[in-house]
């Protein structure tokens, strides 16, 4: 009797499991946080096991990246944790450990009971994390739903206001409907095929006789549709600055990083191992959605006075800028894709995390329960008159971020736009490349306006500006902007650290 087959299984069940212990860490660990919110109320421990968790998560994908580099990162045919999914949940899992240092005192801190709050959080990056892994129809569907059912009740998390209830409705309704274009689209896909398989579906298009027909074509219209509506792509994107607006800021911070930052993710393995990409008309077409997108976000953002709803339609200009360069489908534009990726990230996160600090959030009274109300959110323009001359600090990093996501030099937003115009241009995507460069200028107006008014002197600046003077971050609070203000600095002024792991880490998808 040859023992040498089960003993083969063993070994592929114990790489399996290593590789995929940073997804495993992240269901444990909302399972446990559960479990200790269950028999201990109270937020404290709670938060402290959910950092722990995140961390153990994150020290999980240098083991998994290790074992992807010796074993087949395909895990059943749902799952591929190469090391251009562990990359992307890296990215996940620390923005998840910003947000959920974030909402600690924005919640009501040791006053309140906010624990569901973390659990929440673990699900949405758990499903986030299946979403970038995905290589299947039906992974990409259980992810979504995951990050997604998570969202609806965080954007809508207990609050005194109605503005959150009313987010989380929009959301709702608008994330339905863009689940149910997916979902349908993959059918007639399946039906076409017979395969829900991404590399499989490529395989089958590769063949010279062997085309979608209009049905097929159809079910791949509508998954683009679903996405655009989940990345607030034009003409998809009129929710975004009604749910910006109406969550709350470290939940807006989540919105606007870990959920647009799986779904492209995913957009773009599915791109490339289906061998969409090498459809003129579907290229064409999105050429079409990434000028718009450009255009539309920056200018809608002109005509705003609510800093949550600039950043929303910054968020969609963003996100424009990131479509030309996946457009270009290489190497190159895969690695300008993730570092703008990053670079988006750090930036989002360290400007909603000001608003976060600068917001009153929750008044938490005794026994744990909320009385009174919710203060709104600092988010009105007004609300940053003067705010150097009362918060150094707080205004410098803000000035950093609003100047990266502007494109400034010193900053890792200047790299990113660089990396991406430089595809875009190998690419010969003349016309998108053309509207970067007048979005960018455009965009410049609303944030040095923003800059503007935080530089402020005099009584212009004392005005409502008032209730900032009181804002004082936690230590974590503090010690969180700081690593993301360095980052952006740092990476912006050496960029070539970042350039050399993306270099090893994105060839697995060309």
């Amino acid at each position: 009797m040859n023992p040498m087959p089960s003993a083969l299984h063993s070994d592929s069940l114990h790489f399996d499991l290593v590789i995929l212990s940073p997804l495993i860490l992240l269901a444990a660990a909302a399972v446990v946080v559960m479990l200790a919110a269950a028999f201990y109320r109270h937020p404290r421990p709670v938060m402290i096991l959910t950092l722990a968790g995140l961390v153990l998560s994150i020290a999980a994908l240098f083991l998994s990246h290790g074992i992807a580099g010796i074993a087949s990162p395909q895990v059943t045919a749902l799952l591929v944790l190469d090391h251009y999914a562990l990359f992307f949940i890296g990215l996940i899992v620390v923005a998840t450990f910003v947000v959920a240092v974030l909402c600690y005192r924005y919640f009501g801190g040791d006053e309140s009971r906010h624990e569901a709050l973390y659990i929440l959080l673990l699900l949405a990056a758990l499903g986030g994390g299946v979403l970038v892994a995905s290589s299947h129809f039906t992974s990409f569907l259980l992810g979504l739903e995951l990050l997604s059912i998570s969202l609806f009740a965080l954007i809508a998390y207990p609050r005194f206001t109605e503005h959150p209830l009313e987010a989380g409705i929009k959301y709702l309704i608008l994330a339905g409907f863009s689940s149910g274009l997916l979902l349908f689209g993959m059918a007639l896909v399946y039906a076409q095929l017979g395969t829900m398989q991404f590399v499989k579906i490529g395989t089958m298009l590769a063949v010279p006789d062997q085309a979608l027909e209009l049905y097929g074509l159809a079910g791949l219209a509508l998954i683009v549709t679903g996405v655009g509506f989940k990345l607030a792509l034009v003409p998809f994107h009129m929710w975004t600055p009604d749910v910006y607006e109406g969550a709350p800021a470290p939940i807006t911070a989540f919105i606007a990083t870990v959920s647009k930052g799986a779904m492209l993710a995913l957009l773009l393995r599915y791109f490339l191992m289906a061998g969409a990409h090498q459809s003129q008309s579907i290229t064409f077409a999105l050429s079409l959605v990434a000028v718009a997108t450009i255009l539309v976000g920056n200018l809608l953002a002109l005509l705003q006075d609510n800093i949550k709803r600039i950043l929303a339609y910054s968020s969609i200009a963003q996100l424009g800028y990131l479509l030309v360069g996946f457009l270009a489908f290489d190497q190159l534009a895969i690695e300008a894709v993730a570092y703008f990726l990053t670079a988006y990230f750090v930036t989002m996160l360290g400007a909603f995390g000001v608003v976060t600090i600068l917001s009153d959030g929750f008044n938490g009274g005794s026994a744990g329960e909320f009385h009174g109300s919710a203060e709104r959110d600092s988010d009105r323009l007004a609300d940053y008159a003067g705010l150097f001359w009362h918060r150094p600090w707080l205004a410098g990093v803000f000035t950093a971020m609003l100047l990266s996501l502007a494109g400034i030099p010193l900053t890792m937003g200047f790299i990113g736009k660089f990396y991406i115009v430089t595809a875009g241009v190998e690419a010969s995507l003349w016309m998108p490349v053309i509207t970067v460069v007048i979005g960018s200028i455009i965009a410049l107006f609303y944030y040095l306006r923003i800059i503007t008014v935080m530089y402020a002197s005099g009584p212009e600046a004392t005005g409502e500006a008032i209730m900032l003077r009181a804002a004082s971050p936690s230590f974590a609070e503090s010690v969180t902007l700081a690593a993301l203000a360095l980052l952006l600095i740092w990476l912006g002024i050496f960029p070539t650290q970042l350039i050399d792991v993306l270099e090893g880490t994105m060839v697995d998808l060309t």
